[in-house]
């Protein structure tokens, strides 16, 4: 056996003076010995107050990471930079039968911004119009938000009390008082604007109720065109006022896929410049001749005309005023003048007698 070493127990054991000190506690001694002091202007002044949401993601009513709320602001986007909306409401189309009615659509308004760059005008919509599927309840939400919410104008909504037997429950308006940060807080998607979107609509209407149910289909056109309107009414929904293409001009409208697709699309109403209209006054807008230009020209020769009936009217009653003043006076004239014409003729009378 190797030989066993003996150590003495005093090595082994600290002695009086050291003193142990933790990792941590040497660490946050080196710390302070090397930390100069803050300034005096940062401990006056408090810190800024770390914001509750980032700039490019500010709160909403539901969570932005649903989709919901992704097509709610998509919706409200489309709705306010569309100026013309067609509501159309679609039964089970299929993916080829989608394909074959957009190819038709955009091939019959690329067809009339060439025939409009030929008379001058270089606008061409036929990238912009697009024909799309929606969600109708998310639409029928941002649609309310839309037309009711100004983030102008926001009125202050009555907070009225459940418990009162005097409140109707439908009439409950949910506590929306915002914080000071949320007041800086202005877009579509907050609490606040959906709160008065559903109070006014219980009393205010867009006009578009009655054709907001079922699957829907929009065409969104940018601006107002009724040439580019008359074309799509006459690929989406033709009729005797806006024909299909024939056979001979256009053989791709009539395959199989694109006729049993329109079939199944039937055309409810419009959204013009923030106006509802039904299916007549859609197509009405359609069959205005020379677009936007011949609108004008219509309303300018309407009121030439209203201007020239009112100055015919004026002016008849100022030469009829003038003609019987006129009358008048000729005949206090012809009165003067035969009084003493018919005193001679008298007197020469008697003197021959």
């Amino acid at each position: 056996m190797p030989p066993r070493i003996h150590l003495q127990p005093q090595q082994l054991r600290p002695s009086s003076s050291t003193q142990y000190v933790c990792r941590q506690c040497r660490n946050a001694s080196v710390a302070s010995a090397t930390t100069p002091a803050p300034p005096i202007e940062q401990t006056i002044h408090a810190a800024a107050p770390i914001a509750r949401y980032p700039p490019t993601q500010p709160p909403s009513y539901k969570s932005p990471e649903f989709r919901k709320t992704q097509l709610h602001r998509q919706y409200q986007s489309l709705l306010r930079s569309t100026q013309l909306m067609l509501v159309f409401q679609h039964n089970n189309l299929k993916s080829t039968e989608w394909m074959g009615i957009r190819r038709e659509l955009a091939t019959a308004l690329r067809k009339v911004d060439e025939e409009l760059a030929k008379n001058g005008d270089q606008d061409s919509l036929s990238s912009d119009v697009k024909l799309q599927v929606v969600q109708t309840g998310i639409f029928v939400s941002a649609l309310k938000v839309v037309e009711f919410w100004d983030p102008k104008f926001e009125p202050k909504i009555p907070e009225q009390d459940p418990t009162d037997p005097k409140t109707a429950s439908s009439a409950v308006i949910p506590n929306t008082k915002p914080s000071k940060h949320d007041k800086m807080i202005q877009h579509g998607l907050s609490k606040k604007a959906h709160a008065i979107a559903v109070h006014r609509a219980k009393y205010m209407r867009h006009g578009l109720e009655p054709l907001l149910s079922g699957p829907l289909a929009l065409l969104t056109l940018p601006t107002v065109s009724p040439q580019h309107l008359k074309a799509a009414l006459s690929i989406l929904s033709p009729s005797k006022d806006f024909p299909a293409p024939k056979r001979k001009t256009n053989p791709g409208y009539h395959e199989p896929a694109v006729q049993n697709g329109i079939q199944k699309l039937m055309l409810l109403g419009a959204r013009v410049e923030g106006k509802a209209f039904d299916m007549e006054g859609a197509k009405w807008v359609g069959s205005i001749e020379g677009g936007l230009d011949g609108l004008r020209g219509q309303m300018v020769a309407m009121l030439q005309s209203v201007g020239a009936g009112i100055t015919n009217t004026l002016e008849a009653a100022s030469k009829s005023l003038y003609l019987t003043v006129e009358g008048r006076r000729t005949m206090l004239e012809d009165e003067e003048k035969g009084i003493p014409e018919e005193k001679g003729e008298s007197e020469t009378k008697t003197e021959g007698s």
